[in-house]
């Protein structure tokens, strides 16, 4: 390279002092050209675009006209075809936050966001071919957005067309549209509450006519628990002026002083809680006389469940309270009575199995005695009418014998009632009972048949159950008709409310029913052609009745008899 062209690519300072005063001198010749623009002092403009410069007119004798936009309250501007902005005036420039000289000559779209500028486009499109509206935001130079109304119109008379464009900010318009919306709900919440409030006081008057008819002292209070009505018979009852205000505490003289801080207490309960409650309490009549009652507050609510107001009522239950009071007196003297009895019935226990254990050693040493007198005197050595004695006294030896272990069984029973209780198989404990009898089933040449499939299991203590079927199996091949053979059958079937019916039905001599209040009596016997205690029925009615079952019994004269025993299935 030679050194006149590194010379020629490389301005001296001179030159670059003079393309710098050339600068400067366009530079203020383009703050001219914007002066006189804003001032009117010039009516075109010169703008180079690609087919070369183009003249835009600005009407500069239009003065008036001019003005009227520069004091107008919305944004004008003039864009070229290419969004140029050819003129704006000082409301817009206030609205971009940006000196008129920055939007004259630039592109407009600077102030339009990224996502809306496909908007401003059809905007810009639809505003050169026929006017057209939108609503879009700007952003300002700050970064601010308003929300403006776009009117965009295309100018034809100009020497070369333009697009007018009104901006009108719409933010105030928007709040004042949320202002009315605001403004006409808050109208319409309190058209409601107004009707709702209607409707109460409505629904409060009917309850009132409605509680007037009541025969009951009855009251109303609001929400707050602030009174709003007492009907008639408050005043009828306690003799109250009419014309004495129904207010908060107005009633409470009338309440016994003993009574009135549980009433408080359970009326500040329910205001806490919104809660029903009831309270029993003395109130004071008109002759002086307190009488019991009941009182009862019940909250009542709208259809959102809302509380309303409070309903109370007292109802006069002097006559009950007192009819109680006895029957609690007569409770408490059965209590007693009861434990009496159950210390004498203890008591009795423990004679039984005392009077028992020590009659055991004198009836032994006098069994012993026999037993020697027998072997002193040989029978062959004995007159006739001692053989007899000494036979009748081993008799009633063994008597006694059999009467001090009834008394034991008895002892036991009255302690077995309370062992625990478990589902027992009927038919292996029967099959048990009958191999214990069958030399007594075989001496009556009797036959039992059993049937237990509808109720395979009875819910008891098993020793309690075996003694009841063998008391009544026993008794039915014992006391059998000697003209004819035993013939006894054993059934059990459900009979409701959880209870089975154990059922034994014989063919035997057949009992008199007028006796039948003897027929479960302790050592009570209605047929003495063979030995027995009497106390088996007597045990198998206590058994039955501690379990919570019961016996019945159907029987004649001749034919047989029919024992029903019912217990928890």
């Amino acid at each position: 390279m030679t050194a006149d062209s590194t010379s020629s690519a490389t301005p001296t300072p001179a030159q670059l002092l003079r393309e710098n005063e050339e600068l400067r001198q366009q530079l203020l010749e383009a703050e001219e050209l914007l002066d006189a623009i804003r001032t009117g002092s010039i009516d075109a403009l010169a703008v180079q675009g690609p087919g070369g410069p183009r003249i835009f007119t600005l009407e500069g004798a239009d003065q008036s006209y001019r003005t009227l936009i520069e004091q107008m309250n919305e944004g004008a501007l003039l864009l070229a075809p290419d969004a140029t902005v050819l003129y704006g005036n000082a409301c817009l420039a206030g609205m971009l936050e940006a000196p008129l000289e920055t939007l004259i000559g630039h592109s407009f779209e600077a102030f339009v966001p990224a996502e809306f500028r496909g908007y401003w486009q059809e905007l810009l499109t639809a505003g050169w071919d026929a006017r057209s509206k939108g609503e879009m935001p700007l952003q300002a130079s700050s970064g601010r957005l308003h929300p403006v109304a776009l009117a965009l119109n295309v100018l034809s008379e100009q020497e070369a067309p333009v697009l007018a464009v009104i901006v009108t900010d719409v933010s105030a318009r928007r709040e004042v549209s949320v202002i009315r919306a605001r403004v006409a709900a808050q109208n319409a919440l309190l058209e409601q509450q107004q009707l709702r409030l209607q409707a109460q006081a409505q629904a409060a008057a009917e309850t009132n006519r409605i509680l007037e008819g009541i025969p009951h002292v009855t009251w109303t209070a609001d929400p707050y628990g602030n009174p709003t009505f007492l009907n008639r018979n408050w005043y009828d009852y306690t003799g109250q002026p009419p014309t004495v205000q129904f207010v908060r505490g107005s009633t409470l003289p009338y309440l016994h002083p003993d009574d009135l801080p549980g009433v408080m207490q359970r009326w500040g309960e329910c205001l806490a809680d919104g809660r029903s409650a009831e309270v029993e309490c003395r109130i004071r009549n008109a002759q002086g006389d307190y009488r019991w009652m009941l009182g009862r507050i019940r909250p009542s609510r709208n259809e959102a469940g809302e509380l309303v107001q409070w309903i109370g009522t007292y109802t006069d239950i002097h006559e009950q309270k007192l009819a109680r009071a006895r029957i609690d007196e007569t409770q408490q003297e059965l209590r007693r009575n009861n434990d009496q009895l159950t210390r004498i019935n203890a008591d009795l226990d423990n004679f039984i199995y005392t009077a028992s254990h020590d009659l055991r050693s004198p009836i032994t040493n006098i069994e012993g005695l026999l037993e020697t007198l027998e072997q002193e005197l040989p029978a062959d050595q004995r007159p006739g009418e001692v053989g007899t004695v000494l036979r009748m006294m081993q008799d009633s030896v063994d008597r006694f014998k059999r009467t001090i272990e009834s008394l034991t069984d008895i002892s036991k029973l009255q302690k077995e009632s309370a062992l625990p209780r478990a589902p027992v198989a009927l038919a292996p404990l029967i099959e048990d009972v009958r191999l214990d009898l069958q030399p007594l089933i075989g001496a009556a040449a009797g036959e039992l048949t059993v049937d237990v499939a509808e109720c395979p299991t009875i819910t008891l203590a098993e020793k309690n159950l075996r003694s009841i079927v063998y008391n009544l199996l026993s008794n039915a091949f014992k006391y059998h008709d000697p003209a004819r053979p035993a013939r006894v059958h054993l059934r059990c079937r459900p009979a409701g409310a959880g209870l089975a019916a154990l059922q034994v039905h014989d063919n035997g001599l057949g009992l008199d029913l007028h006796e039948d209040r003897q027929l479960f009596t302790m050592f009570q016997r209605l047929h003495d052609h063979v030995e027995g205690s009497g106390i088996g029925l007597y045990m198998v009615k206590k058994i039955a009745e501690n379990a919570g079952g019961r016996v019945a019994v159907a029987s004649q004269l001749g034919q047989g008899s029919v024992f029903t025993v019912y217990l928890p299935e």
